[in-house]
């Protein structure tokens, strides 16, 4: 099977439509950010998205205490992919003193150029336990974490990133005050998902208060995140809300190229990537190929490799056998096998490979610690349980 070229490297790149994204001293011509995804956003995967088009590539999320004890699966998380630049890692902690241990650590070994720090992560695991997107909730906590973290990565001059959802619930919003906190601490850039702890990833992200909060945050960068499936939805967020660029997540997953459909809009250029199947397999090659590149065998490769399968191939004609036996391919000679049996001449579908990727779940009551939302402030009691919730597992 032929070797899929990167799009972006072939294709003309003149002056931007947009301004570029400044996050401290990086500059990217294209105002664009990955989003870490747990069990998705590895270094292959960084690799195939950045060989579409410029931006920001993150990292799985690793938590600061993997990271202080040196966990071999974390330092693997933060691994770059290749000799790119910049590196961005996404850090997860709720304890101020490990949080800047961590980023002191990945600053001064020099294992990162950007480090964006999690309040966004609305998992039953990280939030019952008082992390993720209900931290900011305890507003002397949250102003804890940033201003050690800012204050470890200011003598590298690595700048440090938020990124956030709404609040706890509709009825606990917190993002606003977050924001502006995350600007008075040297915060270099908010990222803004416009879902709350509560949505989980249902119904229709909220870009208006995205919008609220790049009037509010004037200082420093604001960035919106949710429901950019194309790169028209990109545009219309900037148009709707404003900010200063955009935060992909699910949008990407089994469509790497979007990348470069982002890069063409953002300069101002119609062009957008519509693959026909032969297109799609030679992705998937290339994505396997990075993967064992990446992971101890070639078995672990295709085995993370399966859940990409369904995303690739959303709203192509695709038997179930077939689909069947993708999901659960093992080496690399018999994903070629199985790559040759589609219909390689089948076009762009259309519609049907457009929109929502993933699981949206429905809204749910988030977990949360007995007693979380009762005061703003963080008692003793609550402090002492928070030393347990700097969980060694990291990726998610």
């Amino acid at each position: 099977m032929t070797t899929l070229a990167p799009a972006a490297a072939q294709a003309s790149r003149p002056d931007p439509a947009y301004p570029p994204l400044r996050i401290g001293p990086i500059v990217s011509r294209t105002p664009v950010v990955l989003a870490p995804m747990a069990g998705v956003t590895n270094a292959a995967f960084r690799r195939l998205c950045r060989e579409q088009g410029a931006g920001l590539y993150v990292a799985e999320m690793v938590t600061s205490r993997a990271l202080v004890e040196r966990n071999v699966e974390s330092l693997r998380i933060i691994a770059p992919d290749g000799d790119f630049r910049p590196r961005s890692i996404q850090i997860y902690g709720v304890d101020p003193a490990t949080v800047g241990a961590a980023v002191r650590m990945v600053v001064e070994e020099d294992r990162a150029d950007h480090v964006d720090l999690n309040f966004g992560c609305p998992v039953p695991k990280v939030t019952r336990r008082g992390g993720g997107a209900v931290l900011p909730w305890k507003r002397d906590l949250f102003r804890g974490i940033i201003t050690a973290a800012v204050e470890a990565a200011r003598p590298a001059g690595v700048p440090v990133t938020v990124k956030m959802r709404k609040g706890v619930d509709d009825e606990h919003l917190t993002y606003v005050e977050a924001g502006l906190t995350a600007q008075e601490v040297g915060v270099a850039a908010v990222a803004l998902h416009g879902r709350t702890a509560a949505d989980h990833y249902s119904g229709t992200a909220d870009w208006d208060a995205i919008a609220t909060l790049n009037e509010a945050v004037t200082d420093i960068p604001v960035l919106g995140n949710g429901d950019i499936w194309s790169a028209e939805d990109a545009l219309a967020m900037v148009e709707h809300t404003g900010v200063d660029g955009v935060v992909v997540g699910r949008g990407c997953q089994g469509r790497p190229w979007l990348f470069a459909d982002l890069e063409a809009a953002f300069a101002g250029r119609p062009d957008r990537i519509r693959p026909g199947m032969q297109y799609v397999a030679e992705t998937m090659r290339r994505h396997a190929t990075l993967m064992c590149e990446v992971f101890p065998s070639e078995y672990k490769a295709l085995s993370e490799m399966r859940k990409h399968m369904a995303w690739y191939l959303k709203g192509y004609v695709v038997g179930g056998d077939l689909r069947s036996r993708l999901a659960q391919v093992s080496t690399l000679t018999e994903l070629d096998d199985l790559l040759a049996e589609l219909d390689l001449d089948q076009p762009y579908p259309g519609e049907p490979a457009e929109g929502p990727r993933g699981r949206a779940g429905s809204p749910k009551r988030p977990a949360l610690p007995d007693g979380w939302l009762d005061s703003r402030e963080l008692s003793e009691d609550f402090q002492r349980r928070l030393a347990e919730a700097e969980l060694s597992v990291s990726g998610g």
